[in-house]
């Protein structure tokens, strides 16, 4: 039951991802095209709520819910983000689902997202193992 908070608040961003279609592979492959708004609209208003957000957490020194400080953390820029970028973007218009909407596809029915899902599990895997061996 410790955990009911987190269960809640992924039910609340399932239903605003499949209420906004933002789960839609329709949507998705608009987007990609260049046929529709409606995917990019959903991201002009993630962005600026969560600059807020990040806004109002610095301003008011907010601390997370067990206390500790939130802190940004500054990361040095590597060019593999260029290469990663692209695979997530190749698989995500290929497939139509990002990470955050496989499992609200899944329990919309669209069991064929099991794939894709078991996909992105192995490649998280093998990534794990070669993670090691890839240049810094």
């Amino acid at each position: 039951m410790k955990n009911f908070k987190y269960l809640l608040v992924g039910i609340v961003f399932g239903l605003a991802l499949t209420k906004g279609e933002a789960i839609s592979w329709y949507r998705i492959q608009e987007m990609f095209y260049f046929e529709s708004f409606h995917m990019y609209g959903i991201f002009m208003t993630a962005v600026p709520i969560g600059a807020l957000s990040i806004f109002l957490i610095r301003k008011f020194q907010l601390k997370a819910v067990n206390g500790e400080v939130i802190e940004k953390t500054v990361k040095a820029y590597h060019p593999g983000v260029i290469f990663g970028g692209l695979i997530f973007g190749f698989g995500w218009a290929l497939t139509g689902a990002c990470p955050g909407p496989l499992y609200c596809q899944i329990g919309s029915g669209y069991l064929v997202v099991i794939v894709v899902l078991l996909a992105a599990a192995a490649g998280t895997w093998t990534y794990g193992l070669v993670k090691n061996h890839l240049p810094d």
